[in-house]
């Protein structure tokens, strides 16, 4: 067991039986009255954050948290199965447990991360960005690249974006998982 004086960003914590990791933090120290620390929380299993105040010296149950490499295999009907990159052993794992399933491909590399002391997956993270082929997008036009105009393009995992009006079919293109933004063309000498 841990206490306020051991918090610091990015710690991971139980907390109303839920798994947080700290955001932020600030150790408060009144005029008149006990110390406390505030702090905002990010949940590890739901997608919210939340403020919370601790009072100083309290004892914390520090949550014990992996990440481990995997490589996406497939998607059928129980869900997406990963390989782990150094036991080569296979988990499946439904769709809400990943950040961003659309931009999956085969041999993707990626982060799952699990809560070590119950061995269970709380979430699969992809790298910041991933390169994805383009599968189809209208044609552009010579001189079309003096303004910020997009236009649609289906990718090769079957999901929708904007690129700008230079990309053709099959270019290479670099897309943020945060955002699911087109980021740039990439050459064949980039990879």
């Amino acid at each position: 067991m841990a206490n306020t004086a051991d918090i610091k960003n990015g710690l991971c914590i139980v907390l109303n039986n839920d798994i947080y990791s700290v955001v932020a933090f600030l150790h408060v120290k009144p005029g008149k009255g006990a110390a406390f620390v505030r702090t905002k929380l990010k949940s590890l299993t739901k997608d919210k954050q939340i403020d919370h105040t601790f009072n100083a010296g309290i004892k914390i149950q520090v949550a014990r948290i992996e990440r481990r490499p995997y490589q996406f295999l497939y998607k059928d009907s129980a869900g997406y199965t990963f390989m782990h990159t150094e036991t080569f052993e296979q988990i499946t794992i439904e769709p809400t447990l990943i950040n961003v399933p659309q931009f999956l491909k085969e041999g993707q590399p990626v982060e799952i991360i699990y809560y070590d002391d119950e061995n269970q997956v709380l979430k699969c993270e992809l790298p910041p960005s991933v390169l994805l082929q383009v599968s189809y997008t209208e044609p552009g036009f010579r001189g079309d690249t003096a303004t910020k105009s997009l236009k649609p393009a289906t990718l090769e995992t079957g999901v929708e974006i904007k690129v700008p009006l230079f990309i053709d079919n099959n270019d290479l293109i670099k897309i943020d998982t945060r955002t699911g933004l087109y980021i740039e063309r990439v050459t064949e000498q980039k990879k």
